[in-house]
């Protein structure tokens, strides 16, 4: 009875008041993306730009790829007077959002045809400060957050970011056919007051001051005091770059097993990533139409997605971390299978359904698990910059590994394809193993390493 009420109890945590701040900040932080993609990519289409310069439009995105090099700056350095009257991360947010609603109206005002340059760089600065705004809430998110919340704030997190895609791509798309791109832009640029009003709403998170990020203070202080002759900005600049440059990967580097960890953060979801890719070629290889496709591979796979997400957070809410990767690992692996099923029946839209619907599934609920292991793997003295590198490690890794996916589909056949796709998910469930087996050390507690509380 006991256990019964508490997997039931495990459900209410998404009702708790910071589980649905990080729901809003989700939706703040999905929304920019569409607009300097694929809905700014339609506005330039229609506009009668040629491909060739839509193309280049495409490295916008850099930021979002970039971001870990300006995070030590935003992990540590405060902003005047608003550091001192919201704190260190929601002086940033407030910061960041600002800029992105004022280059969000500014971009609704330019006209691509007349002055394309001026546009990209409108939409380069609404990227920048979009991938900016990013690392502060994670950041915010995984401080904010009890141990017991982060697969409950992973899955809000990732609903409120693609509810906002949602409503930033086909959403906008929609609304310009009647009121025009410019009067789109702007009220994109009004929804992103979302952000705002959470980030006022809500309280700034404590600092932690980690025995790692102490000693390197005292280290730092040590090395100015002894050379008095320097200017006291010099002194300053290598204090930054001890704590907040070298202390993220030094204290990162200095834990048991970090190798097979960001081994295990590349691989985890390696044979989930290395189906997606191909999802979409095999079923219309294998003859699916294309509107059979966005019927049930888009449409009902977003909202079984959604449903996933949700699963995963109450899943490691209700069993713990470990147990959750574990039982999300077998479900990704075993929804693998279920393509090869899809590759041997052909055109089946049933099976297509259950396809679809259990891949997405397990493919949401893994998702928010694993972006609350991330966040664990976090010490609380680093988290911006901690957090932007091993997330921007996890996607590049993910990226080049599933790049290889469209040689083996080639040469194994699809069926053979799909079942080595799930064998590319026994790699992951290796190390999850090593990594929790009994008596390891490579997975301590960072998130508790803390001598104090300091800065409210």
């Amino acid at each position: 009875m006991n256990s019964r009420h508490h997997w039931f109890q495990a459900v209410a945590v998404y009702g708790q008041r910071r589980i649905l701040a990080i729901l809003f900040l989700g939706f703040s932080s999905g929304l920019p993306l569409a607009l300097t993609g694929q809905t700014l990519s339609a506005w330039l289409k229609e506009d009668g730009v040629s491909l060739t310069a839509i193309g280049l439009f495409a490295a916008i995105g850099t930021p979002y790829a970039l971001k870990f090099l300006w995070a030590p700056a935003m992990d540590r350095l405060p902003i005047g007077w608003l550091t001192r009257r919201f704190g260190r991360r929601r002086g940033w947010l407030l910061l960041t959002q600002a800029v992105l609603i004022l280059a969000t109206l500014a971009l609704a005002q330019t006209d691509p045809v007349q002055a394309l340059g001026t546009t990209a760089v409108i939409a380069l600065i609404v990227a920048f400060a979009s991938a900016s705004q990013d690392i502060v809430i994670d950041a915010y998110r995984v401080e904010i957050l009890d141990d017991d919340q982060l697969a409950a704030g992973a899955a809000v997190y990732v609903y409120g970011y693609r509810i906002a895609m949602l409503v930033s791509s086909a959403g906008a798309l929609a609304l310009a056919e009647f009121v025009g791109w410019s009067m789109t832009y702007t009220i994109m640029a009004g929804f992103l007051v979302v952000g705002v009003v959470t980030v006022l709403l809500n309280p700034e998170p404590k600092a932690v001051i980690s025995a790692d990020f102490k000693d390197r203070a005292a280290r730092a202080a040590a090395w100015g005091a002894a050379r008095p002759h320097l200017p006291k900005s010099l002194g300053a600049a290598a204090a930054f770059l001890q704590t907040g440059v070298v202390g993220p990967f030094a204290e990162f580097m200095k834990r048991p097993g970090w190798v097979p960890v960001l081994a295990f953060v590349m691989v985890y979801k390696l044979g989930d990533s290395l189906a997606g890719v191909m999802t979409t070629p095999f079923l219309l290889d294998i003859g699916f139409t294309k509107l059979e496709i966005a019927g049930v591979s888009k449409v009902f796979g977003f909202w079984a997605t959604l449903l996933g997400l949700g699963l995963g957070g109450w899943l490691m809410q209700a069993s713990g971390l470990v147990r959750a990767l574990w039982i999300c690992g077998v479900l990704q692996l075993l929804s693998n299978f279920m393509f090869a099923v899809q590759a041997v029946v052909g055109t089946d839209i049933s099976v297509l359904a259950a396809t679809i619907g259990l891949e997405n599934l397990a493919g949401g609920m893994g998702t928010a698990v694993f972006v609350a292991y991330l966040s664990s793997l976090c010490n609380l003295s680093y988290t911006a910059t901690q957090y932007a590198l091993v997330s921007s490690f996890m996607a590049v890794a993910r990226t080049w590994l599933s790049a290889s996916s469209g040689y083996f589909a080639v040469q194994f056949g699809w069926f053979d394809f799909f079942v080595f796709t799930a064998v590319a998910a026994l790699p992951g469930l290796a190390l999850l193993w090593w990594l929790t087996r009994s008596g390891s050390v490579t997975r301590p507690d960072i998130r508790r390493d803390a001598i104090g509380q300091a800065n409210d």
